[in-house]
């Protein structure tokens, strides 16, 4: 593997218009799956395009990736379904485009295939890819740690290379002689000590406390998940009353179904966001959110929580009853730890008398959000790549040895 060195910074403005594939310059395919991926895959082709100027990056993306020069053949939308029963529902469509990605792969014959994220789509396709001799790599790692762990003997028919948020994971897939490596967490990129020290000084010293309610990205778990939140915010108004509450929205389509619940709650004096996630956890007292990469961002950001989740009850039920869930904590800040350091209130508890409750502990009680905010520091360092890399500079190093030694020379 090449070793990790620091890259000059990665240029913000790339092209919008998807280079050329010309002979003796690589040929990249990404794979991504919903925002994150798309996320993700902007940063990593930036990095990529760093190392390999003449690059021609191909596949599925997003936004972000083709106004960084991505040729998208097809859209992220075209992957977002979460949970056991909606996939179930859409396994046909989903059947069909990963045959015609996978056609149109074998066609063109990229020098390297890279799937982000979106593990139950992408792993079948690059082990099919993989058999017929292209190489392939994957960008995040399933959660091996939580469930299943002998599916990394799997995911190595799958890809050469996974690449791992977390640094707990290559320890893992070593047992199973899985080549893995810690490229570290692009949240911990955007959050630093330095930056979590500016915090907003505009909010009067009379203004009351802000609470963030984070309900998730996807339609279903806000349809799920926020209706408990604001029932929640009226329980706590009736002890804090001057609480004050904002929703930062994963996305502008979201809008509509937001300001839908909110009227039917009769809840008033909430803030609808557009995005700005990051600046209102940093300025936020204590955040109610959804499980997943929200806690993590909570905790980057230095903001106390209480994380919910609640998933379609066939998915749960099938999930339990199979006994594939591993892990006892859910959190990713509780798993990180290794200790229930932020409260957990998963479905049947995911209660609006039980997140009222422990939200009013966090803000009443100083001790209590203290003793979260003494912990985040050191997962954010844990977070961070070797060598004072970016998360995606390090990813395209780990990459670069899978590409031909002729590339772009």
């Amino acid at each position: 593997m090449s070793r990790l060195q620091p890259q000059s910074p990665i240029p913000i403005v790339a092209a919008a218009t998807p280079t050329q594939r010309s002979q003796g310059s690589p040929c990249i395919a990404l794979l991504a799956g919903e925002t994150s991926g798309d996320l993700l895959g902007s940063d990593l082709l930036l990095a990529l395009r760093a190392r390999f100027p003449n690059a021609h990056f191909v596949g599925m993306g997003g936004p972000r990736m083709r106004a960084a020069g991505f040729d998208a053949w097809h859209d992220i939308s075209e992957l977002s379904v979460m949970g056991l029963s909606e996939v179930l529902r859409h396994l046909p469509r989903l059947l069909r485009l990963r045959n015609k990605l996978a056609k149109r792969l074998l066609d063109e014959h990229p020098d390297l295939v890279v799937g982000i994220d979106a593990p139950d789509f992408n792993l079948g396709l690059e082990r099919r890819l993989k058999r017929t001799g292209l190489r392939t790599a994957h960008y995040v790692s399933p959660s091996i740690w939580a469930w299943r762990e002998s599916r990394a003997r799997r995911i190595a028919q799958s890809a050469e290379r996974i690449l791992c948020l977390f640094p707990m994971e290559p320890a893992i897939y070593a047992r199973y002689g899985v080549d893995a490596t810690f490229v570290g967490h692009p949240l911990a990129d955007k959050f630093t000590a330095s930056s979590n020290e500016q915090k907003n000084t505009t909010t009067p010293a009379t203004a009351g406390p802000l609470l963030a309610l984070l309900p998730g990205s996807r339609h279903s778990e806000i349809t799920r998940l926020l209706p408990i939140f604001l029932q929640a915010v009226i329980r706590l108004r009736r002890t804090v009353p001057e609480l004050r509450v904002a929703i930062p929205l994963a996305s502008d389509t979201l809008r509509e179904l937001v300001e839908t619940e909110l009227a039917r709650s009769e809840l008033d004096g909430i803030e609808i966001l557009n995005g700005q996630s990051h600046p209102l956890l940093r300025t936020a007292d204590v955040a109610l959110l959804a499980s997943g990469t929200a806690a993590l961002e909570a905790a980057l950001a230095d903001c106390p929580m209480v994380v919910a989740y609640r998933i379609a009850p066939l998915t749960y039920a099938l999930v339990k009853g199979l006994g594939m869930l591993k892990t006892q904590r859910y959190s990713l800040p509780n798993i990180l730890a290794g200790y229930d350091l932020v409260p957990e209130r998963i479905q049947h508890e995911c209660r609006a008398s039980l997140l009222a409750e422990d939200l009013q502990q966090l803000l009443c009680n100083p001790t209590a959000a203290a003793a979260q905010r003494k912990v985040f520091p050191t997962l954010r360092q844990a977070l961070h790549a070797a060598h004072g890399l970016r998360a995606a500079e390090a990813a395209a190093a780990a990459l670069a040895d899978l590409l031909p030694a002729h590339a772009d020379l």
